[in-house]
């Protein structure tokens, strides 16, 4: 897609400071990072997100994503790493180009996880056994 920001790095449109590349995924560092060697596993075919990856693409972007955390915390004496992806907006997705975030983690660097909300075990039921009928 040409207006994808992500679709003109994989054309060299845009140049951006890669890590790792195979025949469907490549692998860039992020421009506002949360740490140094937080990095972008794209796929190399534009899909929207995560949900409309095929599987074989979605496996092939999360293996590349493992070599890639295992690169960075050598690359960065990083001692641990998240791997996050955001899918759609309202989950913070920007560029709607399925993407992986690799998050190099250090103690004490002031990134924290999500918030925790109180859901009830009715709740859980009555959720799960609407997921259930929807898988």
């Amino acid at each position: 897609m040409s207006d994808c920001l992500f679709c003109q790095i994989i054309q060299g449109e845009i140049p951006a400071f890669k890590v790792y590349e195979n025949d469907a995924v490549i692998a860039f560092l992020d421009i506002q990072p949360v740490n140094a060697g937080h990095t972008l596993v794209v796929p190399k075919a534009h899909y929207e997100n995560c949900a409309q990856t095929p599987d074989d693409a979605m496996a092939a972007v999360i293996s590349a994503a493992k070599e890639v955390a295992v690169a960075a915390l050598r690359a960065t004496g990083a001692t641990a790493y998240n791997i996050g992806i955001n899918c759609g907006a309202a989950a913070g997705q920007v560029i709607m180009h399925t993407h992986v975030h690799v998050m190099p983690r250090f103690e004490g660097d002031g990134l924290v996880h999500w918030p925790k909300r109180e859901v009830t075990k009715e709740e859980m039921g009555i959720i799960a056994q609407k997921m259930r009928d929807n898988v």
